[in-house]
């Protein structure tokens, strides 16, 4: 099974690159699944959904633990490392980015012992300023989708990253998927 993780902060084009990406190789015939978290289909992805519109500290922390619960449900019921075809997991480890800095890290190193990864994880990119106008445009702003917010997590998460594909998606997003589509297939000639 290919494993393909599109990971980066609030607004930056997540759903929309993993929506090309499923259609690149449902065109193939190839069975594609996508999960993007939180799901609303489990109780933990409703919970971490209900924290992210909260305001205080402790729902930052219930959104961040709920969110990741949700991903290692996805992990365990659709990750079959000898099925062929794609899973696409939408917000991933880089949810750990949105603990309190003392816990980012270790967070991370926790939770990559416990989901599979591989050469297909991309890191979505695009500075602060245009996360913000971009979320401007939305009905509901979520907990984390402030300047300052978006500003120390995209701190924590690039650190976490370095081994990453890291696209910046501050160009449009026919360009952007070009990137993507590029590196895809680079990995897909060697499996």
């Amino acid at each position: 099974m290919r494993l393909i993780i599109v990971d980066g902060l609030d607004a930056v084009g997540k759903d929309t690159h993993a929506k090309l990406i499923y259609k690149r190789y449902k065109n193939r015939g190839e069975k594609v699944i996508i999960r993007s978290h939180p799901t609303t289909d489990n109780f933990f992805g409703r919970k971490a959904k209900k924290a992210l519109t909260g305001e205080g500290k402790i729902d930052k922390l219930l959104a961040s633990i709920y969110y990741m619960l949700d991903v290692l449900r996805s992990v365990k019921k659709y990750y079959k490392p000898d099925n062929p075809g794609t899973l696409i997991m939408v917000r991933y480890l880089i949810g750990t980015a949105y603990l309190p800095e003392r816990l980012a890290k270790n967070g991370y190193k926790f939770f990559e012992n416990f989901v599979p990864t591989s050469d297909y994880m991309f890191f979505l990119d695009a500075l602060p300023e245009e996360l913000v106008k971009r979320v401007e445009m939305r009905e509901q702003k979520e907990i984390f989708e402030t300047h300052e917010e978006l500003v120390k997590v995209r701190k924590k998460a690039l650190i976490l990253v370095k081994n990453w594909n890291i696209i910046d998606t501050s160009h449009s997003i026919e360009d952007t998927f070009t990137k993507i589509e590029n590196i895809l297939d680079k990995l897909d000639k060697q499996i």
